[in-house]
């Protein structure tokens, strides 16, 4: 039996893929495995798998090192797998004492904009550099990645051609699945938006193309599902003006809910949608919803980005757009509602998709080898 760690600072202990999908798969083979994060307060078992995190993330850098490097030599680990450069950096201590494989989960785009925008320039610039020279030095320092869909790859794939690496997307267990086609009903359409009520993640253009809608077809029912918040008072303020500019009339506001139930929350929505911002970092990151959708039997219209094109064929059960041409988004919501056959084919083609190609059990094997293989 051989003792897994997982090392996380932003990412909670229940995190969907390190907990739900990642430490149960490898729990269930026989491993002992624990999570350790920085960023929620828990200390127990949960399901077998042993969890020691601490809200910590305020703290200082050495403070967050120290509470790995003490989970580490208390657990004794024979793998250790990152999701951040902190943790990589943390472990390095005891991989030269033990010798252990650190395996790098690269699931975000760093240096991410969020670390470099309260910086003006040029100083936004000298810490993305200084960022980016980290990545490299915490890529130097382990031994196998794991990248979150092939545009994550850059630089340490180049930079490390000869480090041993897998492409481990976000694809769900059917387990947390809640199943619901629907058939449209005349002249009524349900439309949601899930996440962070954020410029950024593109709650604006996701109102813009309902109000496009309404101006093209006055007498449609339009019900608008949101499940999320914003996070930062900026955030707030903007999504407060963005509800006091369009004045829905038929608009549900539901809060995040625990991942096991995820799915459930938006089993009354039609279409589903992702209209973030074009920008050089969004190109190159997945938005992993899609996967959750389309396993639903929901259509999808999302913003068109190197990283959905490359991983998902989206033609099959929905559309690719300019974000912010909310006219063309507008009339592709019309094609469903005049086109019902259209929307009921995407509809299951979304299910079978999601089957064939993007379940959990397609993918779980590879990982569990790929970690095994590391440790001998």
């Amino acid at each position: 039996m051989s003792k897994i760690l997982f090392l996380t600072t932003a990412h909670r202990y229940d995190d969907d893929r390190i907990f739900y999908h990642q430490a149960k798969a490898l729990q269930k083979e026989g491993n002992k495995v624990k999570i350790c994060s920085l960023s929620s307060e828990f200390q127990g078992n949960i399901e077998g798998i042993e969890i020691e995190s601490y809200s910590v993330l305020e703290k200082s850098t050495e403070e967050k090192t120290k509470v790995f490097e003490r989970v580490c030599d208390s657990f004794q680990p024979d793998s250790i797998i990152c999701s951040e450069p902190l943790a990589v950096i943390a472990a390095k201590k005891f991989k030269k004492k033990k010798k252990i494989s650190i395996v790098y989960d690269i699931t975000e785009w760093y240096p991410s904009m969020r670390m470099v925008e309260n910086f003006s320039f040029p100083l936004n610039i000298i810490h993305a550099f200084k960022f980016f020279l980290i990545q490299l030095y915490v890529g130097f320092i382990s031994t196998h990645y794991i990248f979150g869909e092939n545009t994550k790859k850059f630089p340490l794939a180049y930079f490390f051609p000869f480090k041993k690496s897998i492409v481990l997307p976000y694809y769900p267990d059917n387990i947390y699945i809640h199943q619901n086609i629907k058939i449209l009903e005349p002249n009524k359409i349900t439309l949601c938006y899930t996440g962070q009520f954020s410029e950024e993640k593109g709650i604006g253009n996701f109102f813009a193309a309902i109000d496009s809608l309404r101006k093209k077809k006055p007498e449609l029912e339009i019900s608008i599902l949101l499940i999320g918040g914003a996070r930062k008072e900026k955030d707030e303020k903007y999504f407060s003006e963005l509800i006091k500019k369009y004045q829905f009339e038929n608009i549900k506001i539901g809060r995040s809910t625990s991942f096991e139930t995820f799915t459930e929350a938006y089993a009354d929505a039609d279409i589903c949608f992702d209209l973030r911002a074009l920008n050089y970092e969004n190109h190159h990151c997945l938005p992993i919803k899609i996967f959750y959708y389309a396993a639903s039997g929901k259509p999808v219209i999302y913003t068109d980005l190197k990283a959905t094109r490359e991983h998902v064929d989206v033609s099959k059960f929905g559309f690719l757009v300019d974000p912010e041409n909310s006219d063309l988004i507008a009339n592709n919501i019309l094609q469903y509602i005049e086109n019902p056959e259209l929307y009921s084919g995407h509809a299951k083609n979304a299910r079978l998709e999601y089957e064939q190609k993007y379940n959990w059990n397609v993918i779980k094997d590879s990982f569990v080898n790929f970690i095994k293989k590391s440790i001998q």
